[in-house]
């Protein structure tokens, strides 16, 4: 199936949304480029959207978070034939499946270049969990990554220095710093806060555990009776029900009450939501380099996050945001307190977040390293 002159990349994802929020600006750059772009993930719905980019998708399923050993070993024998059947000149992974599976498969079939995007360790390598799960996958990982014309790109220091000290990366790798997905800073706009009457406090996330849902909810619970007419969290996701840490639906909806707290699912216009906040939360218990976080900088929004992996870069304390420790329910409430009583805080702590989005997560940047990677990887074939 490959051309013949041509330059191929596949980019192998979970899911089409999670591409297309993550990575479909940098296919889009690279079909600009020159590139025969392919996009292997499970179709949700919303395939059209990276077909009608002159990129060609292929529905690819496989289980997420899966630990049965017929359908993972099933699961690689899929990876190995779609490599055979594109014949890619680089292999972009995204997420840690396909980056486990993946980096597998290009060394069994012989790609020349292969693209390891680590956003996270993911529910496994939060907490102290020494697993059977957790020690297969480092098995595997350390034999896919074993080999010449590997690129790892990590998004925080902590996931690099982990990985290293645990034997995956090695000497033959190169390694590469991108803090994120990047945010179009052209998109999100430092606009007028909305009326300070109510304050709104946004958690904008798929609704799993590990996001310190939990967390929150509790700490909503600490300022309810003194703040219950003066500020709205809006929790913005969904629930994601194939996901392990996934959180129930009826969890969600027991909590909102439809003035205090409001849970509005997935939003398409997701812009329209952080314009119309004050605060943006995320307890989470550990992320590559969040999402989140990155847009609530480009939005101008005051930061309130966890002093985890990941989220800690997003936040210089004190400047545009609080940091507090993984779990801490009470310091995340008395977080959330100090900006509640200190409107003019929020938006000073909104125009540092915006000044450290310019300078840090401009998606103009994010997207010219990794066309850089792509062609440094071509460079280099036998």
């Amino acid at each position: 199936m490959n051309k013949s002159n041509n330059k191929a990349l596949l980019m192998v994802a979970n899911v089409d949304w999670f591409f297309i929020s993550h990575r479909l600006c940098i296919a889009q750059e690279a079909v600009k480029q020159g590139w025969t772009v392919y996009v292997a993930a499970e179709d949700t719905g919303r395939s059209e959207e990276i077909n009608a980019n002159g990129i060609q998708f292929i529905d690819f399923k496989f289980s997420r978070s899966g630990t049965n050993p017929l359908k993972e070993l099933n699961t690689l024998r899929l990876f190995k034939k779609l490599y055979k059947k594109i014949q890619p000149d680089v292999v972009h992974h995204i997420t840690l499946k396909p980056v486990i599976y993946g980096s597998l498969a290009a060394k069994y079939v012989n790609v020349k270049g292969v693209v390891n995007a680590v956003s996270g360790l993911g529910y496994n390598f939060t907490g102290d969990r020494q697993s059977t799960v957790q020690k297969a996958m480092l098995f595997l990982m350390k034999k896919g990554f074993d080999r010449e014309n590997l690129t790892v790109i990590f998004q925080n220091q902590d996931d690099q220095n982990e990985l290293t000290a645990l034997g995956v990366v090695n000497e033959k790798n190169k390694i590469v710093r991108i803090k994120g997905s990047g945010v179009d800073l052209e998109k999100f706009k430092n606009n007028e806060f909305p009326s300070f009457d109510r304050i709104k406090i946004l958690l904008p996330i798929r609704m799993l555990w590990d996001k310190g849902v939990k967390e929150l909810k509790e700490a909503s619970d600490l300022l309810k009776d003194k703040y219950f007419d003066k500020v709205q969290f809006i929790l913005a996701g969904l629930a994601d029900v194939e996901n392990k840490a996934g959180v129930p639906s009826s969890y969600l909806k027991e909590w909102e009450d439809g003035e205090y707290v409001k849970w509005i699912g997935y939003q398409k216009d997701i812009v329209k939501v952080y314009n119309d906040s004050h605060i943006v939360v995320l307890p989470s218990y550990r992320e590559g380099m969040p999402k989140t976080l990155i847009e609530g900088c480009a939005a101008g929004k005051a930061i309130v996050t966890t002093d985890a992996i990941g989220c800690r870069e997003c936040v210089e304390e004190g400047v545009n945001g609080y940091k507090v420790p993984v779990y801490a329910v009470k310091e995340l409430a008395e977080a959330l307190e100090k900006l509640i009583l200190n409107p003019d805080l929020i938006i000073k702590m909104g125009e540092m977040s915006r000044k450290k989005a310019e300078l840090e997560f401009d998606v103009k940047n994010v997207i010219s390293q990794h066309i850089n990677i792509y062609e440094d990887l071509i460079s280099k074939r036998v």
